[in-house]
C-alpha cells in the first residue's frame, strides 16, 4: 500500500466579492512531487493539540515552504523589516507536529521554511535576512527570481557532506539547486547535522542522526524535479522511509 504523506499548507486571506476568507493553500508542485515519488499526499491544516492523532493516520510528514518563522521563537530581540508572512498558528502547529514526528520516528522532509522550522524546533536560530549579513564572503543569488532565473533553473551549487543522508540520495558531492530564501540557519540546533552548504557558507541541508529519515533542504526540489530528475530522490527518500516504517510497525 502506498504511504500517506501529510503536507502542511500556508494560511492566507483572500478577498472576494462576497467577503474576506482564510484559506489554507500550497503549491500543487508539492502534491505532484509526492505522487511522482509513489506516495499519497494529504493536506494537513493547523489543528492545535491534535498532532498525535493526526500523525497516527499518516506514514510521513512534509513541512512545506512559506512565510518566515516568528523571530521570537528563536529568541531574537528585534524583528528585521524584511520579515514577512509570520503565522503564530502555523509556527505552533508545525513545531508541535515536528516534535511529535521525531518522537515517534516518523519520516520527515522539510523544504525551505520547513528546514528552518526543524532547526528552530530543536533549539537552533536563524539569520533574519541574508542580504543584511555582514562580511558575506561570496554573495550568491539566494533569491534567484531577482536576477531573472526561472523557478526550475539552477541558482547555485551546494556541496554535500559525505556520509550524510543527502549524499546517500544524490550519490555525488555537489548538486545544483534553485534558491528563493532570504533567511538561513544561523546556529544549527544541537544534534542537527549539516548535510550541504552553499559556496558562501550558508547551510543548505540538514539531517537528524539516529532517526529513520529526518532531512531538511533550503531549496525547492518540488519545482526542479521535472527538469532535474535527481531532485525527485528527496521525495523518494521520504516515501521509501515511510513505506519501510509502516511495514516495521505492523
Amino acid at each position: 500500500m502506498k504511504p500517506l504523506i501529510a503536507i502542511t499548507p500556508s494560511p492566507s486571506r483572500d478577498t472576494l466579492a462576497h467577503g474576506t476568507f482564510l484559506r489554507y493553500a500550497m503549491a500543487a508542485a508539492y502534491v505532484e512531487a509526492v505522487l511522482a515519488a509513489g506516495g499519497i499526499p494529504v493536506i494537513l491544516p493547523p489543528q492545535d493539540g491534535h498532532s498525535g492523532p493526526l500523525l497516527d493516520a499518516v506514514q510521513g510528514l512534509l513541512l512545506s515552504g512559506g512565510g518566515d518563522v516568528d523571530p521570537s521563537r528563536y529568541g531574537a530581540a528585534e524583528v528585521h523589516p524584511t520579515t514577512y508572512g509570520v503565522s503564530a498558528e502555523r509556527d505552533r502547529f508545525e513545531i508541535e507536529l515536528f516534535e511529535e514526528a521525531v518522537a515517534r520516528d516518523l519520516p520527515v522532509l522539510g523544504i525551505c521554511r520547513g528546514l528552518q522550522v526543524m532547526n528552530v524546533a530543536l533549539g537552533g536560530s536563524l539569520l533574519q535576512d541574508i542580504a543584511a549579513t555582514p562580511n558575506r564572503p561570496l554573495p550568491l543569488p539566494h533569491r534567484q527570481q531577482e536576477v531573472g532565473l526561472e523557478s526550475d533553473a539552477v541558482g547555485h551549487p551546494v556541496s554535500i557532506t559525505a556520509g550524510s543522508p543527502v549524499a546517500d540520495l544524490f550519490r555525488t558531492g555537489e548538486v545544483g539547486v534553485n534558491s528563493f530564501h532570504h533567511q538561513a540557519i544561523a546556529d544549527p540546533a544541537p544534534g542537527l547535522e549539516i548535510a550541504a552548504s552553499a559556496p558562501d557558507g550558508f547551510v543548505e541541508a540538514v539531517s537528524l542522526p539516529g532517526r529513520r529519515f529526518v532531512v531538511g533542504v533550503q531549496w525547492h526540489p518540488e519545482l526542479m524535479y521535472v527538469r532535474h530528475p535527481a531532485q525527485l530522490r528527496l521525495f523518494a527518500g521520504l516515501v521509501g522511509a515511510a513505506t519501510a516504517r509502516s511495514f516495521a510497525v505492523h
